[in-house]
């Protein structure tokens, strides 16, 4: 087991970095829809992922059994493959702002479904996290439709269906992938995804013609290289880095910082911000602390406030 150290300067740094990539993924995907469509980028994304990760796919590749691919398969799937291609989906219609904050939600079903498929231990006040959480989702999105007149449902379902395919992801890797490092993890999952998503980037989409003929197709490729390289591929290597210098909790901890940069790209955008927005994403972000808390900290917790 790795020793666990108190973080010092450089490592609340790098989570601020993280806070920020991971952050500003939303709006990034705004401005790549803005040529391409969601499929498009979706598939650029894992492209150019799995373009920036192929070096340390190589050097990894002759270490793994053919008969664990599949594990990897898995896990580029639900990691990487299909979140990409959900969160474009929609950001079509849903704000980079509502998208953001709502990705919040994946502690919560990390949690659920490692309670009802892996057997993970809690306790009551966590499952009263994750109603709360569940609660303030909702009365976002019903706060949201009440102020734009359109509720956004069905893209907002996407959202949870990315953060749902999150949380099968981390229970995949806890139980099934824990003999690998995550720079091996998330390489070789974008090497298994990342070829099918070129061809069919190249071959059965007009992406080559916008590129020659889009006003905007540069730019808008800029900012998926960006969202790919940095809040994919560095961003995995750094959150390793940071979980073997500390803890994996104060690793995870940037889980509750990152609505605060959507929010504020979402609003120097000029989306629409309500004051009932801040009040919904204050329950949504204490029913995830909540939830994700050990039970022994809560025991402790709950006996010092009835005591």
């Amino acid at each position: 087991m790795l020793e666990e150290k108190k973080p010092v300067l450089v490592d609340w740094l790098v989570l601020f970095a993280l806070m920020l990539t991971w952050g500003s993924s939303f709006i990034l995907i705004k401005r790549g829809l803005v040529t391409f469509d969601s499929i498009q980028v979706g598939a650029l994304r894992v492209s150019i992922s799995f373009l920036a990760l192929l070096p340390f796919a190589i050097t990894r590749l002759s270490k793994i059994k053919i008969k664990n691919f599949h594990l990897f398969l898995i896990a580029g799937l639900f990691g990487n493959a299909f979140p990409a291609f959900l969160f474009a989906m929609a950001q079509t219609e849903l704000d980079s702002l509502m998208a953001g904050v709502l990705n919040s939600l994946t502690p919560l079903f990390t949690l659920l479904l490692g309670i009802w498929f892996f057997g993970r231990r809690t306790h009551f006040l966590n499952v009263a996290g994750v109603i709360t959480g569940f609660i303030g989702a909702a009365g976002l999105l019903f706060a949201a439709g009440a102020g734009s007149g359109n509720l956004n449902l069905l893209p907002s379902l996407y959202v949870i269906l990315a953060t749902i395919c999150y949380a099968i992801n981390m229970n995949f890797i806890k139980n099934f992938l824990t003999d690998y490092d995550s720079i091996t993890i998330a390489s070789l999952a974008f090497m298994f995804i990342g070829v099918p998503a070129i061809v069919y980037l190249g071959f059965y989409t007009d992406f080559f013609h916008l590129m020659g003929s889009a006003e905007k197709s540069w730019e808008s490729l800029g900012y998926i290289a960006i969202l790919s390289v940095f809040g994919t591929a560095l961003a995995i290597i750094a959150n390793f880095w940071l979980i073997k210098r500390t803890s994996p909790l104060f690793a995870s901890s940037v889980t509750y910082l990152m609505p605060i940069v959507s929010i504020a790209w979402g609003i120097f955008d000029g989306e629409l911000f309500l004051i009932s927005f801040f009040i919904w994403i204050l329950v949504i972000l204490t029913g995830v602390y909540i939830a994700n808390r050990p039970p022994y900290r809560l025991k402790n917790w709950l006996d010092r406030l009835l005591h």
